[in-house]
């Protein structure tokens, strides 16, 4: 029997309100309220490299974050964000090397059904993020779900990205669009 869980992670239909998804959403939630009342980044450090699915060594997360679960996400070396990060994942969203998120950036993986009988059922699905190396979010970007982005791509302050681009690229916009190509070295 699969759990709403593996479910979930598998971007299936699955009922939010399981009770083991209802006690890991709050075991997320308590270690969140201690990250964002830790004042020693290194300390926020400890809590996020115990907090998420796997983390490089060097990870520097300013606070006020919010996120669903935590395990779900998995972020690589030299890892910075700025204030006010959000990171839903019901899906796993997994961020390469040498990664800079500005402020009030979003990665957001959590879909809900069109169809409002449907939605109003109360299932939910969701569709994973996957990020390459060298990745640098200006501020306010917004990722939705089922986006890949390859390496060395930055979005430009603003963009909402909703769908996947390859590597060395500069997307901006509402939908994001290439505005530029990064010359590789």
């Amino acid at each position: 029997m699969t759990s709403e869980y593996q479910k979930m992670i598998a971007g299936k239909p699955y009922y939010p309100s399981d009770s083991e998804l209802v006690q890991l959403s709050k075991e997320s939630r308590q270690k969140q309220n201690t990250f964002n009342n830790e004042e020693n980044p290194k300390e926020g450090a400890k809590i996020i490299k115990k907090w998420f699915g796997s983390t490089g060594e060097n990870v520097y997360i300013n606070r006020w974050v919010v996120v669903d679960y935590g395990i779900n996400i998995h972020i690589g070396e030299n890892f910075y964000s700025n204030y006010n990060l959000t990171m839903l994942d019901v899906c796993p969203i997994t961020i390469g090397k040498n990664a800079m998120i500005g402020p009030n950036c979003q990665f957001l993986t959590p879909l809900h059904p069109l169809d409002p009988t449907e939605r109003n059922s109360g299932k939910e699905y969701g569709a994973p993020i996957t990020i390459g190396d060298n990745f640098w979010a200006g501020g306010g970007v917004t990722v939705l779900p089922g986006v890949t982005l390859g390496n060395n791509v930055v979005a430009g302050a603003g963009a909402v990205i909703t769908k996947s681009f390859g590597d060395n690229v500069v997307l901006a916009g509402n939908p994001a669009r290439v505005i530029k190509e990064i010359p590789v070295k």
